[in-house]
Formats: C-alpha cells, structure tokens, sequence
C-alpha cells in the first residue's frame, strides 16, 4: 500500500516533459530534399508489406504455415513503418520536433519495442516451421495446423506486452530535469533514458534484459533450428533433394540478416559510440527501422518461387483491367 501511494503521484505527475525530436544533424537546411529517399522507402515498405499480406489472404495456394508467418511478419513490418512515418516526415517538412511524454512513450514501447520484439519472435517460429517442413516433412500440416499457428501468433503478442509492461513504469517514475533533444527522429528507449536526472541502472539493466531474453534468446535458438536443418539435410542422400531443401531457408536467413545486423549495430552505437559523430546514430536508427520493412518483401518476392508467382499474378491481373 504504501508503495501504491508513492508509484500513484508519479505515474500521474502532470509535470511530464515534452520532447525534442531530431532530424539528421547539421543538414536541417537540406531536410526537405532528404525527405524524398525517406518517403521512396516508406511507399516501398508500406506497398510491399501490404502486396504480401493481401497474396497471402486471397491466394488459396499460400493458405500454409509457412505464408501465414510471412503474413505475420509483413504485419509487424507495416508496425514498424507506420510506427515512425508521422514523426520523421513530420520533422522533414514541416520542422514539427516537439512531442509529448506520453506520445513519446507510446511510440516507443507500445510501437517501435513492441513490433521489434514480434519480429524477432516470429522469425524464430519461423524458422521453426522450416525445421519441421525439412525435418518431418509428412507431419507438417499436422503439427503446424491453423490452431496451432493462431496460439503462436498469441503468444507472440503476450511475450511483446509483458516483456515492456516494466520499462514502461520505470520510465514513468524518473524524473527529467536534462536537455529535452532526443538524438533521433523518433523515441528510442536508451536515448529517454540518458535524458533523465536520476539513477537509470534499473531502467537499463531491465531495458538489457528484454533485449537479451527477446531478440537474444531467439538468435540462439534460430541457431539452433539451423543446425538442426543442417543435420537432417546432410542425412539426405540426393543431392537434388539437399539443394531444394536448403533453397527454402534462403529467404529466411535473409529476413534474419535484415533484423539481427542493423538492430546490433544499432545497440553497440548506442553504449560504446560515444565518440561516432551525431550522424552515424540517426542514419544507423533510421536504417534499422527502415531497411528491415523495405526489404523484407524484397527478399521473399525474389526468392520464393511460390511469392514471386502470386506477385507477378496479382500485378498481371491489375494492369489488364487498366
């Protein structure tokens, strides 16, 4: 109770502060000019993502777990990209910087964190589901069915909420009495962090041990299934049924490269690159959330045959009735 009584007062404290976002450092002059790239890549992954979701729903011969995990995955790409579209381009052409605690906060964790951890939770059902199509090929459908798949997908979002639901109280109960810039075009939890006058070990070691038990956990155990595929593929004697088997992981490892690189990149700038120019933290922050949505439908139209075709079908159709 008296811990209520304390928490309650904070949790609602109406001194909350407003925000600073930042564009790319020293070439504000010039941000209308780079809002152009920016709004190709945002069309690319908002187009992409939606083209997959709506072959996927429409196509019958994609009604498999393999497709409804990529539909899982364009979802939390069109998260991601939707998550942070108002705030850069709103910096870009219309120098509009300020946003709220509140707003800030929920961009950060109930957005950026929460559909980050999704990403990295499907990916690892992912490859899941490729170990058993290689490992057990004739008990796919019955052990992937469409219940079984709904229940991941639930989980998935469980283990995203639960996992910030902490970093969201902890950020609610510091005090910022600092410099109100954040160094980013949008709300990056280690970037609130160091804005904050009072201790944040807390709030860091919770914020380490949800990236470590999300996307760390999750690496390993995608390891992990790889080496499995490996041993169950060189355990066939046909080299023909070898190759075809490792070509259905290609897009996967690809979507995983996507993720894992710039999120790892993003990390280590951010607690050893103090001494990185301003830049380099926001083009490496605006590529990791850009990149992984833009070219995550990429890598599945080239290299599933099975995308590609149903693509190629959805455009042929449209531009006939044209």
């Amino acid at each position: 109770i008296p811990l209520l009584h304390t928490l309650i007062p904070i949790l609602h404290n109406s001194t909350l502060p407003t925000f600073l976002l930042t564009g790319i450092p020293g070439l504000e002059w010039a941000h209308t000019w780079i809002s152009i790239p920016f709004c190709c890549l945002y069309l690319t992954a908002l187009s992409g993502n939606t083209l997959i979701l709506f072959i996927v729903l429409t196509e019958p011969s994609l009604h498999e777990p393999m497709y409804y995990f990529l539909s899982m995955l364009s979802t939390t790409d069109l998260g991601l990209s939707i998550s942070t579209l108002v705030t850069m381009l709103g910096i870009f052409w219309f120098n509009a910087r300020e946003i709220s605690f509140n707003a800030c906060l929920s961009q950060m964790l109930f957005f950026i964190q929460l559909f980050t951890v999704m990403e990295s939770s499907v990916l690892l059902a992912m490859a899941f589901d490729r170990f058993v199509a290689i490992s057990n090929p004739l008990r796919y459908a019955s052990i992937l069915t469409d219940f079984k798949i709904a229940e991941i997908g639930v989980a998935i979002i469980t283990r995203g909420t639960l996992t910030l639901t902490p970093m969201v109280v902890l950020l609610k109960c510091l005090s910022y009495c600092h410099s109100h810039v954040l160094h980013h075009s949008y709300c990056f939890h280690p970037d609130v962090m160091k804005l904050s006058c009072t201790d944040t070990r807390i709030n860091s070691a919770v914020g380490l041990t949800a990236l470590i038990t999300t996307a760390g956990v999750d690496s390993i155990f995608i390891i992990l299934s790889y080496l499995l595929i490996i041993k169950t593929v060189f355990s066939i004697a046909s080299s023909e049924e070898r190759k075809k088997a490792f070509s259905t992981c290609i897009s996967h490892l690809g979507a995983v490269a996507v993720f894992y690189i710039p999120l790892i990149s993003l990390s280590f700038v951010h607690r050893f690159g103090k001494w990185a120019p301003p830049y380099v933290h926001t083009l490496i922050a605006n590529a990791y959330l850009l990149i992984l949505p833009v070219m995550n439908p990429i890598i599945y139209s080239v290299k599933t045959k099975q995308i590609r075709k149903a693509v190629l079908k959805v455009l042929h159709t449209t531009t006939t009735k044209k």
